[in-house]
């Protein structure tokens, strides 16, 4: 496989871990948030990564690519999903966002899940700028070698 095209895979690994470090991290902000502009409470949010095939540029891309290049894909973000968890009902009759019956719809977001999703963002956020790396050090030995 061609070390540049592994780079712009690990790029776009990069790029999309990173979102879905920012999107956990407004879970976790909004933890408690009962307002929001559409009037129920905060909903949590997932990111849905899919893969983007990458165009090659006419005959001569083609003759250039190997086997494993035309097949590689880069990761993309497809959307964010709202989480369809019903929100979670807390009984505070002075609170100003409660009902008729004095209870308060708070988003249904685990601190514990969102952590763990945090450190699963950072573990593969850290992967892909090890193979980075990796990949830096073996065109610089290309290059050595070849002068």
């Amino acid at each position: 496989m061609n070390l540049f095209r592994v780079l712009e895979i690990s790029g776009s690994a990069l790029l999309a871990e990173r979102v879905r470090a920012e999107v956990t991290a407004a879970n976790l902000a909004n933890a408690e948030t009962t307002k929001t502009e559409s009037g129920g409470p905060y909903r949590r949010m997932d990111v849905v990564f899919g893969a983007r095939p990458v165009p090659f540029g006419g005959f001569n891309g083609m003759m250039l690519a190997s086997l494993a290049d035309l097949h590689a894909e880069d990761v993309r973000v497809v959307g964010l999903a709202a989480d369809n968890t019903p929100p979670i009902r807390r009984f505070e009759p002075g609170h100003p966002d409660a009902d008729a019956q004095g209870y308060v719809s708070y988003p249904a977001i685990n601190p514990a899940e969102e952590m763990v999703n945090l450190m699963g963002a950072a573990r593969s956020y850290e992967m892909n700028a090890s193979a980075v790396a990796s990949t830096k050090n073996m065109i610089q030995s290309a290059i050595t070698i070849l002068s």
